[in-house]
Order: structure tokens, then sequence, then C-alpha cells
């Protein structure tokens, strides 16, 4: 993106961006790399990972370059000053249901989800989530829900020019395709997730909403799509729009307005 449609200091918005790469990539980077990826000449780059590393945002390692520890510490004050975060947590600690496993909160960006909490369960899906990691809104639980509260037309304007790369083999190929799942999720009051995001997991998703009724998030508990079946899937909806019911009633939504 070039700096001239950006506002900003630039050095700032350049760091931004290298921190932004560095997040988004699954393997370390190197300043060859982060140059190609950022459209910068590698003299900048590299200037701007040295002092990144300086600050502790970002750490060195073989050349490579990771998220250094110093971005914890603001990924910690954020969640701390969170509350939707802190009634997430104060409600699983409680929960009766779906005790063992995994259950995941994000929040929308852009056209990605971002998971800002997340109890892993012990058995292996095959993924493991963890907080700040992104994946495409269109494939996944969360996504779907929060999605499924928009009208369509402002669902393609945000999907227009950034349809995202097929994680799996089921991945929903294009938006109107989506747009019927959407339709499909508002019918039954849940999303579905059915091995979009990865093979060998089905995940079923609710929207959140806040004091003003607004949607804020979204709620899903992920199974190995060997134990789905109709029982299951009716128990684990059920569970799920209970929880999200809680955590919305939680942080002040009218509930019954909704339902009127």
């Amino acid at each position: 993106m070039p700096l001239a449609s950006e506002k900003g200091v630039p050095a700032l918005i350049r760091g931004s961006r290298v921190l932004d790469a560095v997040v988004a990539s699954d393997q370390p980077l190197t300043v060859s790399d982060l140059a190609r990826r950022l459209n910068l000449p590698k003299s900048t780059v590299h200037g701007l990972c040295g002092t990144l590393v300086d600050l502790g945002l970002l750490s060195r390692r073989n050349g490579n370059f990771l998220i250094g520890p110093h971005v914890m510490r603001w990924a910690n004050a954020f969640l701390a000053q969170t509350d939707l975060t802190a009634e997430f947590a104060a409600l699983w600690d409680n929960l009766a249901v779906l005790s063992n496993e995994t259950i995941t909160l994000s929040v929308l960006d852009g056209a990605e989800v971002v998971y800002i909490a997340c109890r892993n369960s012990s058995s292996s899906l095959g993924i493991t989530f963890r907080i700040g990691m992104r994946l495409p809104a269109p494939f996944t639980a969360t996504g779907k829900s929060i999605l499924s509260t928009m009208p369509d037309a402002q669902v393609r304007k945000l999907l227009a020019g950034h349809w995202p790369k097929p994680l799996t083999r089921r991945s929903v190929q294009n938006i109107d395709a989506l747009i019927g799942e959407l339709d499909e999720c508002r019918r039954r009051g849940f999303s579905i997730d059915d091995g979009q995001t990865r093979e060998g997991m089905y995940c079923f998703g609710t929207p959140v909403r806040d004091s003003s009724n607004q949607v804020v998030a979204g709620v899903a508990v992920s199974l190995l799509a060997t134990r789905v079946d109709e029982h299951t899937t009716e128990l684990a909806a059920e569970s799920i729009q209970t929880i999200a019911h809680q955590l919305s009633m939680r942080l002040g939504a009218d509930m019954k307005k909704l339902q009127a």
C-alpha cells in the first residue's frame, strides 16, 4: 500500500505494517521476506526491524523475525480492560455443558475474525486456537454468525474484491454461496462451519450483543466431525445459543427486546 494514501507518521505506519506481516505469517520472516511482502526497500525494512527489536516488539532468531515479548504486555493490558473477554472467562469457568469442548470468542476485523479468547479441548482437532489468531470470516462459525446479522448488501460490500483463499476443499467458494449459508444461519438461529476451516472439524456459532444490542462478537464450539450427528448438533446448537445469550446478558443486552 503506497504511503501517499495513508495519513499519519510514515515511519510508524511502516513499523505497524511490519508487525502485522510478522503476526500474519505462520513462519518467521527474514528482512527479504518482509521487503517483498510490504513492497519496501530492504534497507528500510532492516532499519525498522532493528528498532522494533530494540523496543522488544520483535525478536530476532537466526536472521528471522518473530513477535517480541513486549507485545504481550499490550495484549494483556487490552484484555484486562475488555469486559467482553472478562465476562467470557467468568462464564466458561461455570460452564456445565460442553465442559470438555473447544470454545472460542472472536471479533470481526474487516473480512477476518480475530480470536480474543479461547479454551482448547484436550481432544485433537488438528488446530489450536490462540489469542490474536486471524481466520477468514466467511469460513468460520463465528464469522458466519456475525455476518448473518448484517444486510446482504453490507456483506457483499465488505467482501468485494477480498475473497479469501480456501482453507479446505469445503470452504465456501464465493459470495453467492455465502449469502445462501447466511440465510440458513438466520433461519435456524446458529451458524455451521462444516470443515471449512479445518478438515475433520465442525463448529457451531452464535453472535454476542452488548448493552446497545449491537453485535460485538461471535462465540463458537468446535468438535471432531466424527462426533457430529443429529443429536450432537442439537446439543451443540442449544448450548452455544445459551452461552451467547448469557454472555450478551452479562454485557447488558436487552434480550427480551430482541425476541419481541
